[in-house]
Order: C-alpha cells, then sequence, then structure tokens
C-alpha cells in the first residue's frame, strides 16, 4: 500500500512529460547550464571567451531559459527551438567554443528534439505493456477456439 502513492506521482509525470517536448526542452537547458560553466574554469582551461564577455554569459543564460520555457509553455516550441539553434551556434564564437562542442551539441539536439515534437500523437507504449496486450489478445483467441472445439465434440 505504501507504493501506491509513488506510483501516481510517477504516472502524473509520466504524463506530464507525454504532454511537452521534455527532452528536447531538458536537452537545450542542460547545454546552457554546460556552457555557463565552462565560462567559470580557470584561466588555463578557458580558451576562448570573446566579445567582451558580456554574449559569453548572456548566451548560454537565454539557451538554459529557453530550454526552461520549452518545458512549461510548450504551445511556444517552434519559436524558443529556432532561438535555441541560433543562440546555440552563436556559442561558438562567444563562449569557449560552445563549452568546448558539449553544449554547443545539447543545445542544437534539444532544439530540434523540441521543434520536432508532435503534440497531438498518442504517447508511446512500452513494449512490455504491448507484449502484455498482445498475450490476452492470443489467450482470448484460443480461449474462443477451445470453446468452438468442445461444442463440436459434445455435438
Amino acid at each position: 500500500m505504501a507504493d501506491r502513492p509513488h506510483r501516481g506521482a510517477r504516472t502524473a509525470f509520466r504524463g506530464w512529460r507525454a504532454r511537452r517536448p521534455f527532452w528536447g526542452g531538458l536537452l537545450l537547458a542542460l547545454a546552457g547550464g554546460e556552457i555557463l560553466l565552462t565560462e567559470k574554469a580557470s584561466l588555463k582551461v578557458v580558451m576562448h571567451i570573446g566579445m567582451q564577455g558580456a554574449a559569453g554569459y548572456l548566451l548560454p543564460g537565454l539557451m538554459a531559459l529557453l530550454g526552461l520555457l520549452i518545458l512549461f509553455n510548450p504551445a511556444q516550441r517552434l519559436f524558443y527551438s529556432v532561438t535555441g539553434v541560433l543562440l546555440s551556434l552563436g556559442t561558438w564564437v562567444t563562449s569557449n567554443l560552445g563549452g568546448f562542442f558539449i553544449g554547443l551539441l545539447l543545445g542544437v539536439t534539444g532544439s530540434c528534439l523540441a521543434f520536432g515534437w508532435l503534440p497531438d500523437q498518442e504517447p508511446r507504449v512500452s513494449r512490455r505493456r504491448r507484449r502484455q496486450a498482445e498475450a490476452a489478445t492470443r489467450a482470448r483467441a484460443e480461449g474462443t477456439k477451445g470453446a468452438e472445439g468442445a461444442e463440436g465434440l459434445a455435438a
């Protein structure tokens, strides 16, 4: 009985996640955070800050904000994702080569995932649930065949 609230919270989170481009927004927000962390690296590690440093902090900050906006306002995901791609590509020049390529790739990937997300698609069914449904269908079909065979023998 102690598992019931936990299962309810898990299914509620899955339902919330299914109604928005979750992975795209999460990757874009993580990319902004990663690039901001590379800005805090020591001067021996920092390769390129560029443009007086202000844009080096502004672009990844906006990327993190856009990632959160994609998560919490998915209706405007197209604008946010296009802007996210542009900001991600802009970090190549302004922020340690896009956070040493990692943040740049995460940002572009997340923005593309958010752009390609379709809100009217049915959520995917896990393999386990698909197998259970197929097994139940087969069992029902075999049960009706067995009942027909038994009726035929009785007659």
